[in-house]
């Protein structure tokens, strides 16, 4: 019996033991990172970038799918304004049959450009016309032709840029739309840069670049500065997700078979078990011998 009370104090100490350095492990870690904040630099929204607002796009939702006029549209900014400095190294043509356009003008659009052939018998180089294997091509040779017309700069690929950024679309629709007529009293900008709240901090190689009725849609889709802007970033993020769609429409798929397996295993366990649990167990005990 003393033994017993014994182990039950011990138990009981060592359980208090336990708890206080947990108590004490919490109160430290919180005072060092406490400390820290007090110390470390924070950045000013100007450093970090102003973050951008959370936009409604139509293709948010978990059963929503891209708008494709708005991706073809989309296409027409990228390839008339963007593409002069952008490039789209890992788009093919042939992703955007179906998506934006059809067969016969994805061929014409990859067409009209040249794209390097095997040689001939002697070894000179060919140039061929682009077929819909090919990838859409840059605007420049190689990297340093992009900086050399750049002030040094690199423009970004933008094929994955929606991916590549913190915020997504929201900071790519934010930073096209986000330039003021004159940068804020007592930002300093360096030479050749604009000012942008929402690139961080502020100063931006790249000036404004779209501006109202700047292109002309072929469906007659007033042209404005937000318009092309959520025309050209869904035309991105498609570039970024090409599976977007077809991702939505099998994880549907996936959520109705796992749902009807769920229901249809709940089922097959309440048929297997009910005999089991509506099993009686009599005991009958013998009767005493007279």
């Amino acid at each position: 019996m003393f033994s017993q009370i014994r182990r039950v104090a011990a138990n009981a100490t060592t359980r208090k033991f336990m708890a206080g350095g947990a108590l004490i492990s919490g109160v430290s870690a919180s005072a060092a990172l406490y400390a820290d904040s007090l110390t470390a630099q924070a950045m000013t929204a100007a450093e970090h970038g102003l973050h951008p607002p959370a936009y409604s796009w139509p293709h948010n939702g978990p059963f929503d799918t891209f708008d494709h006029a708005a991706i073809r549209r989309g296409y027409q900014v990228y390839r008339e304004v963007c593409a002069a400095c952008h490039s789209l190294d890992r788009i093919a043509w042939r992703t955007l049959i179906g998506v934006s356009h059809t067969n016969q003008e994805v061929r014409d659009m990859a067409a009209e450009f040249e794209y390097d052939d095997e040689p001939d018998e002697q070894g000179n180089p060919k140039k061929r016309p682009g077929k819909l294997a090919d990838y859409i091509p840059g605007p420049y040779p190689n990297e340093q032709a992009a900086r050399s017309a750049n002030q040094g700069a690199l423009p970004p690929d933008l094929s994955l840029i929606v991916k590549a950024r913190h915020g997504g679309a929201d900071y790519v629709f934010s930073l096209l739309t986000g330039y003021p007529e004159e940068p804020p009293a007592g930002v300093v900008l360096p030479p050749g840069s604009n000012y942008n709240p929402y690139f961080p901090g502020g100063a931006i190689g790249m000036g404004r670049v779209l501006f109202d009725d700047l292109v002309e849609y072929e469906d007659g889709t007033p042209a404005t500065t937000s318009q092309m802007a959520k025309d050209v970033v869904t035309f991105l993020h498609w570039c970024s997700e090409p599976e977007h769609d077809e991702r939505k429409r099998l994880g549907l798929k996936a959520i109705l078979v796992v749902s009807s397996l769920y229901l249809l295993s709940v089922w097959v366990k309440k048929f297997k078990w009910a005999a089991v649990k509506n099993r009686k167990f009599v005991f009958n005990p013998p009767k005493p011998k007279k």
